[in-house]
């Protein structure tokens, strides 16, 4: 099943506001690509460093390992992305 890009960043985000992963609130980077077929992950992680560049997902650097939320001041365009 190919997903795409669109797709991906759409369920990313789905997943993220699902779970309320905003501001202070965060996830492992790695945990994000879990749910999606084997076979797209990588494409999974390069639209996550993509989120991040965009400034949609905050990154929070931590002990043991990268992780990333949503940023509150992009909520408008996050719900657009995901809702239409």
């Amino acid at each position: 099943m190919k997903l795409s890009d669109y797709e991906v960043r759409r369920r990313i985000l789905y997943k993220m506001v699902r779970h309320a992963w905003w501001g202070g609130k965060h996830t492992a980077f790695d945990n994000l690509s879990h749910g999606f077929p084997k076979d797209p992950r990588g494409a999974v992680k390069k639209k996550l460093e993509q989120l991040i560049r965009e400034g949609i997902l905050v990154e929070k650097p931590t002990g043991y390992g990268l992780h990333v939320s949503l940023n509150v001041e992009k909520k408008a365009e996050i719900e657009r992305i995901i809702f239409g």
